[in-house]
């Protein structure tokens, strides 16, 4: 049985598919902060199977206490977490305590229970600004851009000293790039609320006329167009790439680092002429000045995830976009229509 932390979230309710589709018993613990009851519901219908749902949080040692004593937890793949860069500049401590907390107050509570293997999602952005390009696994960690990429750098620092202090554990640690698109369905999608934080979602609401226009933050950038470049990875890939880690870990120990990326670059105005392309709609943009923790450029070499994973992408660009498009036409308000 598996513990998917965040699986009512955008990539958890993607992970959540995929473990029920290849069989497993999954509970999902999320606290609904920025989720949905609605993506469990129609997961479940796409996989013609259900999960137990608990509301909790990840910080809440009782809850997590609880749910390890009733059920038979073998790996735990953990998803719940904020994530928007520009929003963990302004707001800072509420990063540290819901990503560095709430990470601590599960392992301790794993280890009390003995479940010592764990699938945790970390992120590109531990490699502060690269000192060369595409980024592979041996690039060391530095200072990240921001308080986001900080979080995940601290909770990997953890990871890897509980694994030296403790050989019983078994962690895998995932570094996505630029996670985006929706299940090809278009039932389960992206649906942030408010304002989106990330590039494709806020595309997309400008295509289907919830948004007047984009900002694109600097044209000033070392890059062939002057906008930042970042490597795009489709959900989907995403989320098999944890399954591969999964598998891996279920019969070993020790701390595993992976990329999970695509290994090519595009730019913001790159992704804004694939999304016109393949909705049919003008998406208006504004260039703005830049944006506080943004780097110039950030692509992977997963390489080593292919070597030992057997993982590798099979989503395009197209792909991503079209996806995407469906899925915003099917729900333009989200999980909300």
């Amino acid at each position: 049985m598996i513990l998917l932390t965040g699986g009512a979230g955008y990539i958890g309710s993607h992970m959540m598919l995929e473990l029920l589709k290849a069989n497993y018993k999954v509970v999902v613990l999320d606290n609904l902060s920025n989720s949905s009851l609605e993506a469990i519901r129609r997961v479940e219908k796409l996989a013609n199977s259900t999960c137990i749902f608990i509301e909790g949080d990840v910080r809440d040692a009782n809850c997590l206490d609880s749910l390890f004593a009733k059920y038979s937890i073998d790996a735990v793949l953990h998803f719940a977490a904020l994530k928007a860069v520009g929003e963990s500049t302004e707001n800072p401590l509420l990063y540290f305590d819901n990503n560095i907390s709430g990470n601590l107050q599960l392992l301790q509570s794993m280890q009390h229970f003995g479940i010592t293997k764990l699938v945790f999602s970390s992120s590109a952005t531990v490699y502060g600004e690269p000192e060369k390009l595409p980024i592979a696994e041996d690039c060391p960690m530095s200072m990240p851009a921001n308080p986001y990429g900080y979080t995940k750098m601290v909770v990997e620092q953890m990871l890897m000293q509980l694994v030296e202090s403790n050989p019983a554990w078994s962690v895998a640690a995932l570094r996505y790039f630029n996670p985006v698109g929706a299940h090809e369905s278009g039932l389960i999608g992206e649906d942030p609320n408010g304002i989106p934080n990330n590039l494709l979602p806020y595309i997309a609401q400008v295509a289907v006329g919830k948004r007047q226009k984009l900002s694109v933050y600097g044209d000033d950038y070392t890059t062939h167009d002057g906008t930042g470049v970042r490597d795009y990875i489709h959900v989907m890939d995403l989320v098999r790439g944890h399954l591969c880690a999964l598998y891996y870990i279920t019969n070993k120990v020790g701390y595993f680092v992976w990329n999970l990326g695509s290994g090519k670059g595009h730019s913001v105005l790159d992704m804004v002429t694939a999304f016109e392309q393949a909705s049919g709609k003008s998406v208006p943009y504004q260039i703005v000045e830049r944006r506080s923790g943004d780097i110039a450029s950030c692509y992977a070499d997963a390489t080593k995830a292919f070597d030992e994973l057997g993982w590798s992408t099979e989503k395009t660009i197209e792909d991503m976009m079209q996806d995407t498009w469906r899925w915003q036409k099917m729900n333009p308000n989200g999980y909300a229509d």
